[in-house]
């Protein structure tokens, strides 16, 4: 069954306790009907409201339409070069556009460029139709990269976020791919910061970026406005400040301004409110397991790799968590083999998951253990029998039978 082993404190002793709960004051309550916020530098949920809930993304799923674009040119299938056609289909869409024409050839950079910074329905359904032979076709594989990618609570069925009700994403889905995008083509993430893009001289009222939080000074960089009446007003940002970064969505906001002044608190709130601090080293024992069959009788669990929190600031001491293991476990064990998790908790959000590993090998037992262990099996069946009243004695087992459910309480660790 599962061990348990819980923490009570942090403390920089060989044996320490480590027990993680935000206190109340580092809440965050924001006007956003649906918020995600996620810090990429030590892997933490910061808020998480209504974010599995898939709604209606507006602009926001271009994203996903850039994010298929990326693979293309990292595949090789276009270059930034390339050029592409434009159909009556794409030139005639409505909204915000490039104002594109079937006499043009935008290029791969053109149209990114036109996603972006203008963001253009039309130059989504030209990267659709260049990419996949229609748009209809293109959704479909976006659809099927998400899942691929993890992001189970979107469908598209489109390129550009044009309002349809089969056309959804969740808030945390977004910030998947946002951070997605920012890890695994940062050649490509200095577009989302360009704040003016004007396609052959055409359309200047539409050449300015909409994200408001760039050039404001708090390390804002990215990524994508979305706005139609039904979703309201939203934006998909990341910011960076020394050596954290950041990812935010919000939506629902009722104006521009208030979307505006919402991304500013979030930004504002993640960075200043937390501090990062180190509670684990790599290769520090957390908890004891013990061992069945092996030629010792336990085996110490230890951090996989340094484990980095976010803690309120004026409350760095307030940390708790649970070392949580099946067992006991059966021999033989190898050194660095995953044996359990330690679990830390924070008030109001998701458990941080960090994975615990056998700090050494641990053979199988020779015959006399193994005839030892076997014993107490057996002593231990024949006692539960007993205080359950059974009829029938418990017979031996075989040596690989499984050992009895316990639950143990742990040492302290830092």
């Amino acid at each position: 069954m599962s061990v348990i082993t819980t923490f009570k404190r942090l403390a920089l002793t060989a044996v320490a306790v480590l027990t993680v709960a935000l206190p109340a004051h580092a809440a965050f309550e924001t006007r956003a009907s649906a918020a995600y916020v996620y810090d990429m530098t030590t892997d933490m949920v910061l808020i998480s409201k209504n974010a599995e809930t898939p709604l209606p993304p507006a602009s926001m799923s271009k994203l996903m339409t850039l994010n298929m674009l990326f693979e293309a040119l990292r595949d090789g299938r276009v270059t930034m070069q390339t050029e592409f056609g434009v159909s009556s289909r794409a030139m005639a869409m409505g909204g915000s556009t490039m104002f594109l024409t079937e006499r043009d050839r935008p290029t791969v950079e053109e149209l990114i460029q036109g996603i972006i910074v203008q963001s253009g329905n039309d130059a989504c359904v030209v990267v659709a139709e260049g990419l996949a032979g229609s748009e209809d076709a293109f959704a479909k594989l976006m659809t099927q990269r998400a899942r691929d990618l993890g992001m189970n609570d979107s469908h598209f069925a489109n390129a550009s976020g044009w309002p349809d009700p089969d056309h959804r994403m969740s808030m945390q889905d977004l910030g998947i791919l946002a951070a997605r995008l920012i890890r695994e083509f940062p050649e490509y993430y200095g577009y989302f910061s360009q704040k003016e893009f004007e396609f052959d001289g055409r359309a200047p009222q539409n050449r300015r970026n909409r994200n408001p939080l760039l050039g404001l000074g708090i390390g804002a960089d990215g990524l994508k406005t979305g706005h139609t009446s039904e979703a309201g007003y939203g934006l998909v940002g990341s910011a960076a400040q020394g050596d954290r970064r950041i990812v935010f969505v919000i939506t629902g906001l009722q104006s521009e301004k208030a979307r505006a002044e919402e991304a500013e608190r979030v930004v504002n709130w993640a960075f200043r409110q937390f501090v990062e601090k180190t509670v684990l080293r790599k290769g520090q024992q957390v908890a004891t397991a013990k061992v069945w069959m092996g030629n010792a009788g336990s085996v110490g669990l230890v951090a996989q790799e340094d484990v980095s929190l976010l803690v309120p600031a004026l409350q760095q001491d307030a940390l708790t968590a649970r070392a949580v293991h099946t067992g006991p476990l059966d021999a033989p064990i190898a050194k660095g083999a995953k044996m359990g998790e330690l679990l830390i908790s924070l008030d109001g959000l998701p458990d941080r998951r960090v994975p615990l590993v056998a700090d050494r090998d641990v053979a199988r037992g020779g015959f006399v253990p193994r005839i030892k262990t076997t014993a107490f099996r057996l002593f231990d069946d024949y006692a539960l029998s007993a205080l359950r009243g059974d009829d029938d004695a418990p017979q031996p087992e075989a040596e690989s039978a499984g050992a009895p459910e316990t639950e143990t309480e742990g040492a302290a660790a830092q």
